[in-house]
């Protein structure tokens, strides 16, 4: 055994233990490689078992991480060491009594998301599950990483420890923290500001039309709103890392830091900037709900399969709740931002079929094969439990604050979970969730779990919105009805989505077919609902697609308009008690609207 520095609570201690250090290095950027040696010191088997995770934790899907990995060698003082591979992600090493292993290996990285690695001549971004290997039943040991830039104006940042008088090493607790923290390396903008006494830091790699003093301000901002719900922040420190891409929209929690992918251009439209914030919001809000309250399913990580849980609605949705409300209480944007952006909440569930078909608790579990795993049928048989958890999260808010004349809310319940599970991070149970929401609410909340998380009942936006002085108005399409969603790709017009039991389907239109002409005239994606405004409920068109390559020319008997945009919208003349309902749950009088 060897005496190592081992981090507790902020303080740096000698104890006994086992020795874990990686060291990655990046010699030729340019091709997505990190070289990664793993040291393992005094490990007390003849046969080392190692273990590449197959997801990430706060992304619920296998990635297989272990498909990018290359070049895997062993050896001790230069002799190789016998080894072999036992499944997709497990490798054994016979170390012969070696007192101090060495592994190699490399892993491409080419693959810019918030949950994966990156490596290029600008930058190197990694996730530990993406890269490490775990040493079942060393889980608990501490893990010293060492990261050695390929140029000396690379920076390292991390939300991880320093080790003192080491240069870019940084101290893990265990495999959950190393797993916990990713890394950015490179010559990223890197700005330092202070909220409520925490240090907090804001990288960002990449080239954009964001103001970092306007953005520093409003994260400032989020930071204490959501601090000042739950009564200070439970960490010492807070990194924000974040890259500006083309078209990208992303974020992923962690206890101490948050990774954010955002278009590189969207920060001057304010609409787009006010999505920005709420992706803020939102992954701030996980430090709290997530990764310090979470459902007993995670609580203790299996990283080499699923981790089932029927709660993810509450993980995420309630979180999603969370982010359309938080800027609003932080002032930086007012509550006619907020009604507007909870109408188009509203309206994609609405206008998803797949919200008759699967339950929000079913999403939940599902998320694995589902969610992240979109095909031509998705919107006919799911609903997001991000979205369909966010308007239960919702309803649950106006029913606690109507029911308790707005002196309780859904922040009690967020609280009471926060001291009943979080502080501890002790798993919770559905039925513990449940019990926690009635017990704030002071009613039995059976029948709402069995009719809206469990089962596939329309929400009922008129009754709960009513209290507040606020009615759903739905405006429908002017157009009769053909349901398919076109999109033009590469000059050719793609139908990408036909909803069940459309005249479309019923005629044979497929997602996948090319959309050609109707009654012999051609149109695109762009002018498809003008074209249909030209014709009545139960009139035939000709729909002239090619379908595998065949063309084919199919009757459709249009049905009726449907409803296209629900818009909540103040009532004509509120009464006393629904305007101060109304200024109890958004802070602001009812004429501001």
């Amino acid at each position: 055994m060897t005496k190592v520095t081992v981090l507790q609570s902020n303080t740096y201690q000698q104890q006994t233990v086992p020795t874990i250090h990686y060291q990655v290095t990046m010699s030729q950027p340019e091709a997505h490689l990190f070289e990664v040696t793993l040291q393992i010191t005094d490990y007390p088997s003849p046969v080392l078992d190692l273990k590449f995770p197959v997801w990430t934790p706060g992304s619920y899907l296998v990635r297989e991480y272990a498909r990018h990995l290359q070049d895997f060698a062993a050896f001790t003082q230069d002799k190789p060491l016998l080894w072999q591979k036992i499944s997709k992600n497990h490798w054994q090493i016979e170390t012969n009594g070696a007192s101090k292993v060495t592994i190699s290996y490399r892993v491409f990285a080419n693959e810019l998301t918030v949950r994966t690695n990156h490596l290029d001549g600008s930058h190197g971004y990694f996730n530990g599950a993406a890269l490490f290997f775990r040493i079942p039943g060393w889980e608990k040991y501490p893990i010293e990483v060492t990261v050695v830039p390929p140029r000396p104006d690379w920076r390292v940042t991390t939300a991880l420890p320093p080790v003192p008088e080491k240069e870019n090493s940084f101290y893990a607790l265990d495999f959950d923290t190393l797993v916990d923290n990713p890394f950015e390396i490179g010559d990223h903008q890197l700005y330092q500001f202070d909220v409520l006494g925490k240090s907090h830091e804001l990288a960002i790699w990449g080239k954009g039309n964001l103001k970092v003093q306007q953005m520093i301000a409003d994260l400032k901002k989020i930071v204490t709103a959501e601090a000042k719900m739950f009564g200070g922040l439970p960490y010492p420190k807070y990194v924000f890392l974040l890259h500006l891409f083309n078209q990208a929209h992303g974020g992923l929690e962690h206890k101490n830091c948050c990774s954010l992918i955002y278009q590189r251009f969207g920060f001057r439209d304010r609409e787009k900037y006010e999505r920005f914030i709420q992706l803020v919001a939102h992954e701030f809000f996980h430090l709290w709900n997530v990764k310090r309250i979470r459902p007993q399913a995670l609580e203790v990580f299996d990283y080499d399969r699923e981790n089932y849980t029927p709660s993810l609605w509450f993980c995420e949705g309630t979180t999603s709740y969370y982010d359309l409300l938080i800027p609003l209480r932080a002032g930086i944007y007012d509550a006619k931002s907020f009604l507007s952006n909870l109408s188009k909440e509203i309206t994609r569930h609405e206008t998803t079929p797949g919200r008759k078909v699967q339950p929000l608790s079913e999403s939940s579990f599902d998320a694995w094969i589902k969610l992240y795993r979109q095909d031509a049928n998705s919107g006919n048989s799911q609903i997001s439990y991000y979205l369909k958890g966010e308007l239960v999260s919702l309803l649950l808010d106006l029913l606690i604050r109507s029911r308790n004349e707005n002196r309780l809310s859904l922040d009690d319940v967020m609280v009471k979970m926060w001291h009943q599970f979080g502080k501890d991070e002790i798993g919770y149970t559905p039925e513990q969730l449940q019990e926690a929401i009635e017990s704030v609410a002071g009613v039995d909340l059976s029948d709402f779990f069995k009719r809206y998380i469990d089962g596939t009942e329309d929400l009922p936006f008129k009754e709960y919105l009513e209290p507040f002085g606020l009615q759903l108005v739905v405006e429908t399409e002017e157009e009769p009805y053909l349901g398919i969603r076109v999109s033009s790709d590469r000059g050719r017009e793609i139908i990408k989505f036909v909803e069940a039991g459309s005249p479309a389907q019923l005629a044979g239109i497929d997602a996948g077919d090319e959309l050609l002409a109707i009654d012999g005239l051609r149109v695109t994606a762009n002018d498809l609902c003008q074209r249909l405004k030209d014709y009545q409920l139960n009139d035939t068109i000709q729909v002239t697609v090619f379908h595998h390559e065949e063309l084919r020319t199919l009757p459709v008997t249009l049905a009726a308009p449907r409803p296209s945009k629900y818009q909540v919208k103040p009532q004509e003349k509120p009464s006393v008690i629904q305007k101060k309902n109304f200024s109890g749950w958004l802070g602001t009088t009812f004429n501001s609207l």
